[in-house]
């Protein structure tokens, strides 16, 4: 599913994303928990919404403690193949992404959240990996040290652009995240392992940060093509929740469309599910792919 317009700010985006399993004898599938809807706001709108599933299903929809849109589906048949094709026409709005300002009192850093948001950041500002504090905090200094004064947003693009330009960007398709202490000795990781180090690492310093699943598209792939992607987004008083990506360096923009949002990194995957065989059935292992596809409708 997604994504965006280039550069023309008020073009719609024909977006499809598919996800295929095929497995060579039928299975019942357990009920799948889908996030593939974008998050809705003032820089993203949704034209239409088409989501095509395969065995027959049932679909509850509903809002997830972060307010993210999710779909339950529960199956009705067994299948040999599961197919969940979303398609969405949106409309972005964001092509001006340092276009933002920050409240005075946390232009620089280090500053002290305003109380009554200092509650609501709490989930945000906690460690997922913990024991992986002293490790960051030796990784940190290179950027700031106790007693130094700077500019929180430079601050974060330092850091921001020490992870894009210093670790290898590796395709993983193992389940989950690595540790950021994993991250830091191997100086190598895939989009959410790179956002896992810059999540925790704001977390070190005290700045509250999420977990961000969605799509990119780049004009140096291939034409309608996109990609699956995750990013950080930090919490900044006056502007609200502002994204990074450590992958590119880049501050996140109108080439990137959100989908679900997380405290925890591994807690928002586009789909999730499980499925039965026949007890008398051979192992099998199947075989997942994704795709998607991208194209800009002019204006």
């Amino acid at each position: 599913m997604a994504f965006t317009p280039r550069s023309n700010k008020h073009a719609p985006s024909a977006n499809k994303a598919c996800n295929q399993l095929p497995i060579h004898r039928k299975r019942n599938f357990v009920a799948a928990q889908i996030a593939l809807a974008p998050r809705e706001g003032h820089d993203i709108r949704i034209e239409s919404a088409e989501l095509i599933i395969s065995p027959a299903y049932q679909l509850q929809w509903h809002r997830d403690v972060y307010n993210n849109s999710v779909a339950q589906a529960t199956f009705l048949d067994p299948g040999s193949q599961l197919s969940i094709s979303s398609r969405v026409l949106i409309q972005h709005y964001d092509d001006q992404p340092l276009n933002f300002l920050v409240a005075d009192y946390a232009v620089f850093f280090p500053f002290q959240y305003d109380a009554v948001e200092y509650a609501d950041l709490g989930p945000y500002l906690s460690a997922v990996f913990d024991q992986d504090r002293p490790m960051l905090g030796a990784w940190l200094r290179q950027f700031w040290q106790s007693g130094q004064v700077v500019e929180t947003y430079l601050l974060l693009e330092w850091i921001n652009k020490a992870i894009a330009t210093g670790f290898a960007y590796q395709q993983r398709e193992e389940p989950g995240v690595q540790t950021p202490a994993t991250t830091l000795a191997r100086r190598s990781g895939s989009c959410r392992d790179f956002a896992a180090l810059f999540i925790e690492a704001c977390r070190t310093l005290g700045l509250a940060a999420r977990f961000v699943s969605g799509y990119q598209y780049s004009p140096t792939l291939p034409q309608d093509h996109g990609a699956t992607h995750a990013w950080s987004e930090v919490y900044l008083p006056g502007a609200g929740w502002k994204g990074f990506d450590s992958t590119s360096g880049q501050v996140v923009g109108n080439q990137h469309i959100a989908v679900a949002v997380s405290r925890h990194p591994e807690s928002v995957p586009p789909v999730s599910g499980s499925f039965m065989a026949p007890p008398n059935g051979n192992p099998q292992s199947p075989v997942m792919s994704v795709t998607v596809e991208v194209s800009e409708i002019p204006a």
